[in-house]
């Protein structure tokens, strides 16, 4: 079993669209999750976020979570949104840092390992980070997926 848990602010954007994304793919075995770092437990997931997953034809049925303790201790792969979420995590969950990556730094991505933060933004804003978002999953499926 591997378990993987998103990470990102308020874990209604960013997290919940890249867990939608990689439950959508069905991998056997694998368990994902989201939180945030300053999430309020139980908050809807953003309009926007909700509209391109649609346009994706992929369900999302979602409550923000807060990161704690007991889920960075079920994950045993932590994927931040951005280097300060890394940060974040590390600095509150030191005991995780050796599984704890930003997601475009576990898919081997060069340059900016920040997936830009649509809150508040307009569709085409929650669409191109949907777009960083899913081709860094592509390129960590073969990671997870085994």
């Amino acid at each position: 079993m591997k378990r993987v848990l998103f990470v990102c602010t308020g874990n209604t954007c960013r997290s919940p669209m890249a867990e939608a994304i990689l439950k959508s793919k069905n991998l056997p075995g694998v368990e994902v999750r989201s939180a945030g770092v300053y999430a309020v437990n139980g908050s809807d997931a953003s309009l926007n976020a909700k509209k391109v997953l649609e346009e994706n034809d992929i369900a999302m049925n979602h409550k923000s979570t807060l990161l704690s303790g007991q889920e960075v201790d079920w994950a045993d792969l932590v994927l931040t949104m951005t280097a300060g979420h890394k940060g974040a995590v590390i600095s509150h969950f030191p005991q995780v840092e050796s599984k704890t990556f930003t997601l475009k730094e576990f898919a081997g991505g060069d340059g900016f390992a920040d997936i830009g933060d649509p809150f508040g933004g307009s569709l085409e804003m929650y669409r191109a980070a949907y777009g960083e978002i899913k081709d860094a999953i592509e390129g960590i499926l073969y990671k997870i997926d085994s």
